[in-house]
Parts: structure tokens; sequence; C-alpha cells
């Protein structure tokens, strides 16, 4: 059985991909911020993308310090971890209704996108229970489970910037095509309204 240079075989390394591309692939906060920043350029889009995979490596610490067993002795911690990403995206969206943040009209700070997106992965209870759940499994226990988890990790990480920025540059090319028709002065509420929903169905979930 080939075996990788961080200790994992190729056969449960594939198996671990073909998990996180169906986790990265389903509908969720991190798509719909980057789809929502996408239509507001491409800078700002692809900023938010590599931001969302930067917070991977959060969940990828948690996981290699053992985290899973706190939020299994203690399941308030994944509550509290959904409500305060819910209020997040709350708080994104009366942001963005209040600063025009989705008008593509309206330039917002360079770094914004990348820390927003940061903190929406962060605060992902989706990304974590995958994180804290499986890649433990994936990566095995003893000697250089920490080095196999970082790998996996990374792994999923360059996947999400990956995919993220195909959706940021689509959602760019959209995003010019509405901004020479009416449409364009109601993207800001249709970002807005869409982190907002978000929040409300993570509660509810």
């Amino acid at each position: 059985m080939t075996t990788l240079a961080f200790g994992l075989d190729v056969a449960t390394y594939l198996a671990f991909c073909g998990a996180a591309v169906a986790l990265i692939l389903a509908p969720g906060p991190d798509t719909m911020y980057v789809l929502a920043r996408g239509l507001d350029g491409r800078g700002p889009g692809v900023r938010s993308a590599f931001g969302i995979a930067t917070g991977v490596l959060f969940h990828t610490l948690l996981a290699t310090v053992g985290a899973a067993a706190l939020f299994r002795a203690v399941p308030e911690a994944a509550a509290a971890l959904k409500y305060v990403g819910a209020a997040y995206l709350g708080y994104l969206g009366v942001a963005a209704l209040r600063n025009d943040e989705f008008d593509p009209a309206v330039e917002t700070e360079r770094g914004a996108s990348f820390r927003r997106g940061v903190l929406v992965n962060a605060l992902n209870p989706k990304v974590a229970l995958f994180f804290l759940a499986f890649l433990p499994g994936f990566a095995g226990q003893g000697a250089g489970s920490g080095v196999r988890m970082a790998s996996l990790g990374a792994t999923y990480a360059a996947l999400t910037a990956l995919y993220l920025s195909v959706v940021a540059l689509g959602a760019d090319r959209l995003g010019a095509r509405l901004a020479e028709t009416r449409v364009a002065s109601a993207l800001n509420y249709v970002g807005a309204g869409t982190m907002l929903l978000l929040g409300v169905v993570l509660v509810l979930e």
C-alpha cells in the first residue's frame, strides 16, 4: 500500500478528499458569502475565498489539540459556537444594509473581505463538526497524528480556496453584467438578506 510523505496511505487520503469536496460543494455560509462578495467585484470575492480557506486552519488547530473531547463532554460549547456564528452572520447582514457593503458602486476596505471570510468559516459549526469528528478518524492515532491532521487540514484549505475562488470569479462576471442593469441597485439588499437568512437558518437547524 502506497504511503504519502506525511504518513497517510493514498486510499485514506483520497477518501478524505472525497468527503472534503462533498462538504465544500454543499451550499452554506462560506459559499454564499463569497458569492455575495464576488458580485461586488473580483478582488473582494477572491480575498473572501482565501479568508475562508485561512479559517479552515483554525478548525485544524482545534482538532489537533483535541477540542473534539471538549465538545463531546460539553454539548453546550457546540451550541454556543452555532449561536455565535448565527449572530455574526446577522451582524454582517445589518452592517451591509447600513454601509451598502454589497453594492458594487461602493468600494469596501481591502482587508475587510479577508478578515470577515476568516470569521465566517471559523464560526461555521458545520465545518467545526466535520473537523472535530472526522479529521482525527482519518488521521489516526499514535505518533505523527498531529502532522497527519495538519496535512489534511492544509488539503481542505487548498480545496476550499480553489473552489471558492472559482465561485468568486463567476460571481464577478455575473456582477459585471448586472451592473449595467437596474438589478445592480438591489444587489446590496440581496447580499445583506442572504447573510440574515443564513443566520436564521443556522439557529433553526
